[in-house]
């Protein structure tokens, strides 16, 4: 009986222990998880030990025990499962698969990528973007002893504007017990073309986030709900009525046992209740903007791009590879956020042969063809221009500005503050424009476009017309700088632009004067060619 009770004890104890461990690291139960497998290997370890210590075998008796040989060679064979399982999912072994988890197709760049107006351009990185955050929490007296903000800063596109957005989190333990019941009560909220930075509070506080404890922690509510799934990143993002929800990418292992990972479902966490609803990736909800993280699609552009002809091509003749290169940006195109990132050959030089964008919700691709400058070229081109003043550039932004692809890059200061804009030409990026606003960025590279001639003055083909009567009406205004008459004439309801600069002779004329105008029609105003008295007042 001392002995069945001791080992009673032993196995409570070894299952409380177990149950601890699965409490903290929260394995998957699913055997595509690595996690479980040497969740497993422990087990049969600890049942080894039991089975050693129960039978107080010595060392001649452990070499012929039958039961210890089974233990053992149930662990041999699960770690030679996985082995095996790793090598067959592998690229080594699978490059075909590999190459074909990613659909590329061919994109036009003018096409796809409309002009955006600069209210619309995302003017802050990551790291600005949380400069603001930390500096609005700041201001919050009656919140900044017991909060502070989350890291996660996610990009999303919140009612059709670039916003990053981050939950608050418990300063400490000793805050969080004192706060979570009523949770957490805000997030941060940054609209990365206007830079406005808003504390947005909650009529209710979040409950299930990463920073609380036991059940309420986000990840251990999580895997109790869905115990087989294997997340991916999570992201923290709101909907369009601002209801802050985490998007739980669940992974689809396409290749073996631990190969060929890309996203099969998603799951919907409401940050405040802590209901879920779990969809097809197909079928999730189209206002959620990443359930693709920014690194899987990247990995997955660099499989398609380097295994085309094999694994051992990858590795030594690396012919026809391209590759990804480093550092990556998001573009907000019709409701969606895509991540953009320049393709240049895996031997390494100084061009892009194009650049790529991948939809983080839909995992669409799309592949540009357009030669130029890499990503790292172009900053160092924008630091260039202002290197007395020792500004840091960001990685690009890709931008069509006037139908050419363009990096627009935001130049900061050593504390971060955003000082500068610069846009580089992709292809001919010796052309390098900056200014103090984005405007004025515009404005000099429009100005070195059409000095280089990679833009040409559009041809007028507007017809020269012709109006003769006498003036009713003249208005004077100033316009960038230059003088300007307007003209009316009796018997037409047009107004015709005269500029100073060019007659100087309209400065004469009066209401009730006869005129001649050649002009051009315009949108608002005529364009006048020439203005003369007419024939009858020169009869006079």
């Amino acid at each position: 009986m001392k002995k069945i009770k001791r080992t009673l004890v032993i196995v409570i104890a070894v299952f409380v222990l177990l149950g601890i461990y699965y409490y903290a690291a929260l394995p998957p139960l699913n055997i595509h998880s690595a996690e479980i497998w040497v969740f497993a290997g422990i087990l049969i370890l600890i049942i080894a030990g039991i089975y050693i210590r129960r039978k107080r075998l010595n060392a001649y008796e452990l070499k012929e025990s039958k039961g210890l040989k089974v233990i053992m060679g149930v662990f041999a064979a699960g770690v030679a499962v996985y082995l095996i399982g790793a090598l067959l999912s592998s690229p080594i072994v699978n490059a075909k698969k590999y190459q074909q988890l990613l659909t590329v197709e061919t994109g036009e760049f003018t096409k796809d990528i409309e002009e955006l107006s600069f209210d619309q351009i995302p003017l802050l990185d990551r790291d600005s973007a949380a400069l603001l955050g930390n500096r609005e929490m700041g201001s919050m007296v009656d919140m900044v002893s017991q909060f502070e903000v989350d890291e996660l800063y996610s990009q999303i596109n919140y009612q059709d504007r670039p916003v990053r957005v981050s939950p608050l989190r418990y300063a400490s333990l000793i805050k969080w017990l004192t706060n979570n019941s009523e949770g957490i009560p805000a997030y941060i909220k940054i609209d990365m073309a206007t830079q406005d930075t808003e504390l947005v509070k909650l009529d209710q506080g979040m409950k299930y986030t990463t920073s609380d404890h036991f059940n309420r922690n986000i990840y251990r509510h999580l895997r109790f709900r869905y115990p087989t799934y294997i997340f991916n990143d999570l992201s923290f993002e709101v909907d369009e009525e601002g209801t802050p929800y985490w998007i739980c990418p669940v992974k689809k292992y396409n290749i073996g046992l631990f190969g060929g990972v890309t996203i099969g479902r998603v799951v919907l966490c409401n940050a405040i209740t802590g209901e879920t609803e779990d969809y097809a990736i197909e079928d999730a909800p189209q206002w959620i903007d990443r359930a693709f993280s920014a690194d899987l699609l990247v990995e997955l552009y660099d499989y398609h791009g380097t295994l085309k002809h094999g694994f051992l091509n990858s590795v030594l003749g690396q012919k026809d590879c391209l590759a990804t290169t480093d550092g990556y940006n998001y573009l907000a195109i019709d409701d969606d956020v895509w991540v953009y990132t320049g393709v240049t050959s895996i031997t390494g030089d100084q061009s892009n042969v194009g650049f790529v964008l991948m939809n983080q919700r839909t995992m669409e691709t799309r592949f540009y063809e357009v030669e130029g400058a890499t990503e790292a070229s172009a900053m160092a081109s924008a630091e260039g221009q202002v290197q007395n003043l020792h500004y840091t550039a960001t990685f690009p932004l890709l931008l069509n500005i006037s139908g050419e692809p363009t990096y627009f890059i935001a130049l900061k200061d050593d504390a971060g503050l955003v000082k500068m804009y610069a846009m580089v030409n992709v292809q001919k990026y010796q052309i390098v424009a900056t200014g103090d606003t984005v405007s004025e960025c515009e404005e000099e590279y429009t100005r070195l476009m059409y000095q280089s001639g990679i833009k040409e003055v559009e041809e007028d083909t507007r017809e020269i017309q012709t109006v003769t009567g006498a003036v009713t009406k003249i208005a004077q205004a100033v316009v960038e700088g230059n003088s300007h008459y307007y003209l009316m004439i009796e018997g037409s309801d047009e107004i015709f632009d005269v500029s100073v600069a060019d007659y100087i002779d309209v400065i004469r004329y009066n209401v009730g004067d006869h005129v001649t105008i050649e002009y051009k029609e315009g949108e608002e105003t005529n364009t006048v060619l020439s203005v003369n008295r007419a024939e009858q007042d020169r009869a006079e």
